[in-house]
């Protein structure tokens, strides 16, 4: 369950910090990227799509809070080389990084594992695990300069609690989580270092949508709804929480 559902936050509680969100074009990466530029962080936004980031771009500039930047990428092509230009980039611009949002994803929708395909698997891995693992480690000189950085991983009620059909997706969100664990383990010597996973459960997002197509939209949870645990696992207060697996609900 998440016990900080009814977390209130201070307005300034990012002031000043530089927040990378990625997958940051839609859904809940949108609403995130949106709630940290509210609360005063200066936020990077990744995406594929240079015209959702730019919509998001200009809902952030009209809070007339700290100008946001966009920074588009392909996960599935990206090389190591890639995400190394990705963190260069990001210390000659703006000269520090205090967290990230891995928010990034992507899937096929369920289908039994005998007729998925290989380039399939590759891509679902690549998105959803690699992806994640190399920007961090590429950003990582950048997070332990930091007085106070987190890294918040997306997980999964399908990769938490593996059902039939969901594949190469599954498995993916699984590799989340024991990512979570085994960097929160190496990052404990580290006082100004944390690393988290959420699960962010039924939302109305883009992604539901694709995987669901016959529920009722606005009879979901909605993106902003969840929005209090993010924050908290992005600011100041959730210092002492590491390594932990959180379910966004119950």
């Amino acid at each position: 369950m998440n016990k900080y559902k009814d977390y209130s936050p201070p307005e300034n509680l990012l002031q000043d910090r530089v927040i990378l969100v990625t997958g940051a074009g839609q859904g809940l990466g949108s609403a995130a990227a949106m709630a940290y530029a509210k609360h005063g962080a200066t936020v990077i936004l990744h995406g594929r799509k240079v015209k959702k980031l730019e919509h998001v771009y200009d809902k952030i500039d009209a809070l007339g809070k700290a100008q946001p930047v966009i920074y588009p990428l392909d996960f599935e092509k990206a090389t190591e080389k890639d995400f190394l230009t990705f963190a260069q980039a990001i210390a000659e611009q703006l000269g520090h990084l205090d967290g990230i949002l891995h928010n990034a994803a992507f899937l096929y929708g369920p289908s039994p594992m005998e007729s998925q395909t290989l380039d399939q698997w590759q891509t679902l891995l690549q998105v959803n695990l690699i992806a994640p693992f190399a920007l961090t480690k590429a950003c990582l000189a950048l997070l332990k300069s930091a007085p106070d950085a987190s890294v918040i991983m997306t997980a999964s009620t399908q990769g938490h609690r593996p059902t039939a059909y969901w594949g190469g997706f599954s498995v993916a969100k699984a590799g989340v989580e024991a990512l979570v664990k085994m960097q929160a383990d190496e990052w404990d010597a580290f006082s100004n270092l944390r690393i988290n996973a959420l699960i962010p459960g039924v939302v109305n997002t883009p992604q539901r949508a694709k995987t669901h197509p016959g529920e009722v939209k606005q009879a979901l949870p909605q993106p902003d709804d969840l929005m209090s645990i993010y924050l908290f696992l992005m600011g100041p207060d959730s210092k002492k929480v590491n390594g932990d697996v959180i379910l966004c609900q119950a």
